[in-house]
């Protein structure tokens, strides 16, 4: 029972309201509320503060939430090598990788992760945000960039370039443009992260960053829909290396500004720092990491 109460708060987390995690579990509002009363009453905290509104969780619940994740995983993994032998791969993961790179290179490795182990189950998050892998409750991410939480655990797949790049059919309209304050001449679109715009482009000029304002009628909170709209030669886009590699290969896309460069960040798996992780999930960390390791 415990174990359940526990998957309950998990879930009650995640879907962010009792009644959403009692219809996910298919428990009644009363019942909903007992287990959670009963989980609070057996470590003798309050887990979280519900208002009419909303509920929050309390420091103590975080702290549960953390080390309940490493129980029921270790669980997970315990009856797996009991009822279905230690070489089998079963279950749930739950991922989250960014837009454009899910759909181009994740869901391919995905596709054939599950043609090998049938028992496998994936729910995928493609977003351009970050997610909060804890309290969300998943089992690892792809991302670009420097971590904002320290206590995540880091797997590098390498290096990621930034590239500034528009259609032949742009270029051909607009011009060429061979130097960053070029950039304020031209239509420029714009990636949303959250509440906030990428309209500040870095450079390096003469060994000096230099930041360019950039302007454009069109901003995305979705990398694979900025990706299209310079495709269709709407303006100049700022994108990683790993997301256009193909385009540029083809000349579907081209590259410009390429003596300065852009930036380089790094793209990297991160996960919980779990002290056992699911047989399932190391091994799909590790498909994702050879497939992608070879950066471009």
């Amino acid at each position: 029972m415990l174990l359940d109460n526990l998957t309950l708060f998990l879930t009650i987390l995640e879907k962010g309201s009792l009644s959403a995690a009692g219809r996910e579990l298919g428990l009644s509002p009363a019942s909903t509320s007992e287990r959670l009363t009963s989980l609070e009453a057996y470590y003798g905290v309050t887990l979280l503060t519900r208002t009419t509104r909303s509920i929050s969780v309390t420091d103590e619940g975080r702290v549960l939430a953390e080390g309940a994740r490493r129980l029921l995983a270790e669980a997970d993994e315990l009856e797996s090598q009991v009822r279905l032998g230690a070489q089998t791969i079963s279950g749930p993961i739950r991922l989250s990788c960014p837009v454009d790179l899910g759909h181009n290179r994740i869901v391919p490795i995905l596709d054939r992760f599950l043609e090998l182990h049938p028992a496998v189950t994936i729910d995928l998050n493609l977003t351009d945000n970050f997610v909060d892998l804890v309290g969300q409750g998943f089992d690892f991410a792809v991302r670009y960039g420097a971590l904002a939480d320290s206590s995540l655990k880091v797997r590098q797949l390498g290096e990621n370039r930034r590239v500034v790049c528009a259609s032949p059919e742009y270029l051909r309209r607009n011009g060429t443009p061979m130097h960053p304050d070029d950039l304020m001449h031209h239509d420029c679109i714009l990636m949303r992260f959250g509440m906030n715009i990428d309209r500040v482009w870095s450079f390096v000029v003469d060994g000096s960053t230099r930041q360019v304002t950039v302007r454009g009628r069109r901003v995305a909170n979705n990398g694979e829909l900025v990706r299209c709209w310079s495709l269709d030669g709407r303006g100049l886009c700022l994108k990683s290396i790993w997301d256009v590699q193909e385009d540029l290969k083809s000349n579907r896309l081209v590259e410009v500004l390429a003596p300065f460069s852009a930036g380089n960040t790094t793209l990297q798996i991160v996960y919980p720092p779990v002290r056992v992780q699911p047989r399932r999930v190391r091994a799909l960390i590790d498909m994702i990491s050879a497939d992608l390791k070879p950066h471009p």
